[in-house]
């Protein structure tokens, strides 16, 4: 029942205590409970209740990143939340005025997110005490005052973030980098299965688009938190070590992704020699299994496990290409160059990860090159703070400024509801729609569902237990637990978190009113009507659909991977061998592709009269992450191997890629091209070219008694790469043209 409930399994429950979410969620139980007991000890109830509300409405900022910045974003919402409160103690006027001041002060408060991530927290702390300050009435305190303790309640808040880092400064990094490794594990094991032959690998493959985003996200927050703690506190080992870390962590999964070839003709390969496939899988299997051990070491180093099984593996696969080499008859060349680029990217694997376990193993200071703190800055996006972002995003081409607006008339037509059938509770319905209510169509529908099931569930366990139990005391215990797992559950299943919030609600008010079943019913009855009023208003309100947007993810992403691959050719024909250009747009790449995707799974959950050409930019994300693949596999190859001079054949044949993924951004911009052009012609010149690589004669024998296989190897993968590169490009830009037309016609129509 637990684990069809909650969505978690034992393992994933015990995973769950030790957690930041949880160590977190037990901070706000304290923090919102000890202001209360406080005030009943001492009689100054209202006061434990002000300062309660202010510790509670500043915790939303306090999420994993930058210390400092938490520390800021705590202090600005208490900031925010004192001025809300001061408004909102004065907001006692009449309905008619009263719901467009509301209106204005909700769009205020949810315009705030366009400076990004952490200022949304901010904004959902702001838009929190607004919707609470109808919840109570002062009877004892001037409005003012009132203001002054909901403000120290938010520094009371900060103190005990900032006892907690004291207490484990390490805790919250320590578990962003286990979810790391589980991730990383996966995507691993995934990749492993890949490799067999006959598989379906549709499926596959959009599960690892989904943990590719994942990892992305956790890497961004792990940097983000180590390399400015490092800018604010000066170096330290702990915090440089980790770096170290996150680099292997980062390497292994851009070497995952970038593979020697693609899968078709490897598996023509493998089907004749499936003793390869045994063998490979075998070796990243190990590899995965051995991240999920290093998770679940811990700070054990004991537990840490040893290198023996990577290295037999690999050896027998050194065997078996071995053997094929001993034979080198041409029709032998693609299966020996095939596996033995594939055994190279496996060992760098195994090198990434031995490199991480040594690290975890604690080696000494001197031991170790630490990366340069200005070098690793240039890996962290800067949050653009400036007001005149206030400005530009002041029109519908905004998401943030149509999401404000949106849920501002929302909250209006609920509160006016509300208040209109006198419900019991309106502000139900306002708290409803502003935690619901999101900026994505798919994402406001799935959290109206789950919001929905999660109180239905929570009422009907409040109610078995309120029909059998009559006593404050266990409401009380019952009701701030529940708060404790329902703020622990936010991040990781919303379902759960509404019945435990549900239920949280109806014990803190079974203490206050007796007629609690009342209260369950008016829980329940509010909650589906915000529920029902936020799903309406992402259909009628200036919908965001997501192929309105699909045009600038397609061009962005087509973009960064241009740039990536000007920065392939110049660092494979530059003779000074500085790879931070070629890793900034590296990463720049992985960031666009990522968004594509994401955008592409935002518009898989609208309705199907929204999914315009939904097969078709299917197809375009598809050959994008397969673009960004070979890219990888290049940039992989050049970077790890002594290469040969550039040839005019390479040269040429980036500048036909180029072409192509430049006539494609032209078609998404509608700039029309200067000449008329055909992708055959293209693919003919590009074949005319080949000779013009600087490559011994394709004869495997000849090579072997030479010595060249080394370059052999290096033409076959660059070429097979390039040819790739080159028809994936030409398939992009088909695929633009073919879909651009409706898509447009679309955007000029709203």
């Amino acid at each position: 029942m637990f684990n069809g409930i909650m969505g978690i399994n034992f393992r994933e429950l015990l995973q769950f205590f030790k957690s930041a979410d949880f160590s977190k969620a037990i901070l706000v139980g304290v923090a919102v409970t000890v202001p209360i007991l406080l005030g009943i000890y001492f009689d100054y109830i209202e006061i434990g209740l002000a300062i309660c509300f202010g510790a509670f409405w500043s915790s939303p900022s306090d999420t994993s990143g930058s210390y400092r910045h938490k520390k800021i974003g705590i202090l600005f919402s208490a900031a925010l939340v004192v001025i809300v409160s001061f408004i909102g103690g004065y907001l006692d006027l009449p309905i008619y005025i009263l719901i467009p001041i509301l209106g204005a002060l909700t769009f205020l408060l949810a315009y705030i997110s366009v400076f990004g991530f952490r200022a949304s927290l901010i904004s959902f702390s702001g838009l929190l005490a607004l919707v609470l300050s109808f919840a109570h009435e002062l009877q004892e305190l001037e409005v003012y005052q009132y203001a002054l303790f909901v403000g120290l309640g938010g520094l009371w808040y900060l103190f005990l973030a900032v006892l907690r880092h004291r207490i484990n400064p390490t805790g919250e990094i320590e578990e962003t980098f286990q979810e790391t490794y589980l991730l990383t594990s996966k995507f691993l094991h995934i990749r492993g299965q890949l490799i067999e032959p006959g598989l379906d690998r549709k499926k596959l493959l959009s599960e690892l688009h989904k943990l590719q985003e994942q990892l992305m996200e956790k890497h961004e927050k792990l940097r983000e938190t180590l390399i400015l703690y490092r800018r604010s506190s000066g170096r330290s080992i702990y915090h440089s070590k980790k770096l170290l870390v996150l680099a292997q962590l980062v390497e292994m999964l851009e070497t995952a992704i970038a593979k020697p070839l693609d899968y078709s003709s490897m598996e023509v390969i493998l089907r004749k020699r499936p003793q390869f496939v045994e063998l490979f899988q075998e070796l990243i299997f190990r590899v995965s299994a051995q991240l999920e051990a290093v998770t679940y070491a811990g700070t054990n180093k004991k537990k840490l496990p040893q290198n023996g099984d990577l290295h037999k593996g690999l050896k027998a696969i050194a065997i078996e290409i071995s053997e094929l080499k001993a034979e080198p008859h041409n029709e032998n060349l693609s299966a020996y160059l095939m596996f033995q680029n594939l055994y190279e990217y496996q060992e760098q694997q195994v090198e990434l990860l031995k490199k991480i376990k040594w690290l975890l193993d604690d080696p000494k200071e001197d031991e170790l090159e630490f990366i340069d703190e200005e070098y690793a800055r240039k890996f962290i996006a800067p949050q653009d703070y400036d007001p005149k972002m206030l400005l530009s995003n002041f029109s519908f081409q905004s998401s943030i400024f149509k999401h404000a607006l949106r849920l501002a008339v929302t909250v209006m037509i609920g509160y006016g509801i509300g208040t209109i059938f006198s419900f019991q509770n309106p502000y139900w319905i306002l708290l409803t729609v502003i935690i619901i209510l999101r900026p994505s169509y798919g994402l406001t529908k799935a959290r109206s569902k789950d919001r929905i099931i999660g109180t239905l569930i929570g009422g009907a366990i409040a109610f078995v237990i309120v029909s059998l139990i009559q006593n404050t005391y266990v409401f009380a215990i019952l009701g701030l637990g529940s708060l404790v797992v329902a703020f622990s559950m936010l991040q990781r299943n919303y379902k759960t978190a509404a019945t435990f919030i549900t239920l949280s609600v109806i014990f803190i008010y079974g203490i206050l009113r007796p007629d609690i079943m009342t209260v369950i019913q008016f829980r329940i009855l509010d909650t589906v009507i915000g529920a029902g009023l936020s799903f309406l208003a992402t259909l009628v309100l200036w919908p965001a659909w997501g192929f309105l947007n699909m045009n600038n993810n397609l061009k962005n992403c087509l973009v960064a991977n241009r740039n990536f691959l000007e920065e392939i050719a110049i660092f494979y024909s530059s003779k000074d061998k500085e790879p931070t250009a070629l890793r900034l747009t590296r990463k720049k790449a992985f960031h666009e592709t990522s968004n594509l995707s994401t955008a592409f799974q935002q518009m898989v959950q609208e309705p199907k009269s929204k999914q315009k050409k939904i097969n078709e930019v299917y197809e375009l994300v598809t050959l994008s992450h397969a673009f960004l693949s070979s890219l990888a596999s290049l940039s992989s190859y050049i970077q790890n191997h002594c290469t040969t001079e550039a040839s005019e054949g390479f040269k040429s044949a980036i500048g036909h890629i180029e072409e192509n993924l430049q006539r494609s951004m032209d078609v998404l911009a509608h700039v029309g091209t200067r000449d008329n052009f055909s992708v055959k012609n293209l693919e003919q010149s590009f074949e005319n070219n080949r000779s013009k690589f600087n490559t011994i004669a394709w004869d495997f024998e000849n090579a072997i008694k030479v010595g060249e296989e080394r370059n052999l190897q290096e033409a076959h993968l660059i070429l097979g790469q390039l040819r790739w590169l080159f028809s994936l490009s030409g398939k992009i830009l088909s695929m633009v043209s073919k879909i651009e037309s409706e898509v447009s016609d679309d955007i000029g129509g709203k």
